[in-house]
């Protein structure tokens, strides 16, 4: 297993700087945005696509420092209803998908998207109750109509190119728990799976060991996330785990992010990456910083801290002892 980073937290930084300082970490992968909501600072995607001698510099700054490409990231919602916010969204993912193949990265990580409720809706509509039945109708239609036939022409697509797509499990999208994630790639191929991060499914009350063992089971894990979640129970009691307050109010929020071994103990994080290997995911854990406590360095420093020690580096080719 290899030790990564979301480089999306030093898009301050120059790619050559971004790129010195994290090998200097003892970092091995980089997971690269290439626009949407992570942006797009270290990966310009149509320069890369479209200038070869671009192409190969790029690939030789990644190369020479020892470093790999885990994924290239562009989340985003390219089943919102109005089109002018779907549409670049569909088209970034195209392109992700293409680079991505010529960089030889085998992951595009991305949302499942969220629809609206009808044709003529404005603003996505995430249904998280089976009653009244309206939230039934609502989420039978997303489904039938936009998410299956989207995804399965992505998955096509996906295939085409030798790439997987790594959806994260998220709030507010339509593919956010290990259920809906299997139920999308039943549908639409084996090239959908999840970039499991932890994180989500703790606010969720999901155990991420859990998940891991249910997705895994069904190799359906493409990419893994390393962020931790704190939950407030007090605010948790008066809000709801749907809190709606924004996540700057951590005061008063129910839960929010932190570092790697903040939230839970090393203990819990050795049980997740104990739990990947024996589901046979032998890839990338790629930190994702988004701690309100902590500054970068210092945030993205402790979960480095935290996770090298518990790398599996060298499994076992047979049990000699049995």
């Amino acid at each position: 297993m290899k030790l990564g980073v979301f480089t999306v937290l030093f898009s301050h930084l120059e790619l050559d700087d971004m790129l010195d300082y994290v090998s200097s970490k003892g970092i091995e992968a980089v997971e690269l945005g290439t626009g949407g909501f992570p942006g797009d600072a270290h990966c310009k995607i149509d320069e890369l696509l479209e200038n070869p001698g671009a192409l190969s510099v790029f690939k030789e700054k990644i190369d020479s420092r020892g470093l790999t490409i885990s994924a290239l990231s562009c989340h985003g919602n390219p089943l919102h209803p109005q089109k002018q916010i779907a549409e670049p969204n569909d088209a970034l993912l195209d392109k992700t998908i293409k680079l991505a193949s010529l960089l030889d990265v085998p992951v595009v990580n991305t949302f499942s998207g969220c629809p609206g409720d009808h044709e003529g809706a404005l603003y996505p509509n995430w249904p998280v109750s089976p009653w009244p039945h309206d939230f039934q109708e609502v989420l039978k239609w997303q489904w039938e109509e936009k998410l299956i036939p989207y995804w399965k022409e992505k998955n096509d697509l996906a295939q085409s190119y030798g790439v997987k797509i790594g959806l994260e499990l998220h709030g507010g999208f339509s593919v956010h728990t290990p259920n809906n994630m299997l139920k999308l790639r039943e549908a639409c191929g084996e090239a959908i799976g999840a970039n499991l991060d932890p994180s989500h499914m703790w606010w969720q009350g999901i155990d991420p060991v859990e998940s891991i063992k249910i997705l895994g089971r069904e190799n359906a894990i493409h990419h893994f996330h390393a962020k931790d979640t704190i939950i407030d129970q007090p605010n948790m009691n008066r809000n709801g785990l749907t809190d709606m307050t924004d996540y700057s109010q951590m005061k008063d929020r129910a839960w929010y992010f932190r570092t790697v071994g903040f939230g839970h103990d090393s203990k819990t994080w050795a049980d997740m990456i104990s739990t990947l290997r024996l589901m046979d995911y032998d890839y990338v854990v790629s930190i994702e910083h988004e701690d309100g406590l902590m500054s970068i360095d210092e945030g993205f420093s402790k979960a480095v801290d935290t996770l090298k020690p518990l790398m599996v580096k060298e499994s076992i080719k047979e049990m000699w002892w049995a």
